[in-house]
């Protein structure tokens, strides 16, 4: 089993947790890892885009000249797609981007990414982590005691109100319920910060 060290706020170690080895001590896939970012990037696509065909673009409704006897190419409206102010052809209409991976591979992908954080020494371990009120101050001085200069995930075993307005102000950090951690979110990010008590609840869920 994969050990870490256990931090409290104030950045002094307070002890080091085992962490499952069927969750955070596998082998990496890359290509399920890639997959599953895919399929997390084409779900956020909102898909809103559109352009006007030749039944939708207005005018167009009467022949420009008549069919034969002047020498040039027949022609049925002035809004076909050749014409200047025409339709497009075959242009972008509103879709949805979204697919699904089955099941157990999505489980494979976040195991993987919380894995690839623990080899690469990029997971922090919290005894507990709570704030008497919102503030961004006191936020970024745990930040600080635990020399997090980059872009961090904060994983709690349930949601904090008080934690989640206190994060959310500092540019690249984001807080999530331990229930909510994903793919995207623990790759992009360089730091991967959890509770001991989300670390229980992640195992529980993904064993």
């Amino acid at each position: 089993m994969p050990k870490v060290a256990l931090y409290s706020i104030d950045g002094s170690q307070v002890g080091e947790i085992e962490l499952s080895d069927s969750v955070f001590g596998i082998e990496p896939n890359t290509s399920v890892l890639h997959d599953a970012v895919v399929m997390q990037r084409a779900s956020l696509r909102q898909g809103t885009h559109k352009v006007k065909g030749r039944s939708e673009v207005r005018g167009g409704g009467r022949k420009p000249w008549k069919q034969k006897g002047t020498g040039r190419a027949r022609q049925g409206s002035i809004r076909s797609p050749q014409w200047k102010g025409g339709g497009v052809v075959f242009g972008p209409t509103p879709r949805s981007y979204a697919f699904k991976l089955p099941k157990k591979v999505r489980r494979l992908a976040i195991k993987s990414a919380l894995s690839s954080k623990v080899v690469a020494n990029e997971i922090i371990v919290l005894d507990t982590l709570t704030l008497n009120s919102p503030k961004t101050k006191e936020f970024a001085a745990i930040l600080n005691n635990l020399k997090v200069d980059r872009k961090a995930l904060i994983v709690a075993s349930e949601y904090d109100n008080n934690v989640a307005l206190s994060a959310r102000n500092i540019p690249g950090v984001k807080f999530v319920a331990a229930d909510g951690v994903n793919v995207l979110d623990v790759l992009v990010h360089d730091k991967l910060i959890l509770t001991k008590e989300a670390v229980q609840k992640v195992e529980e869920v993904f064993a």
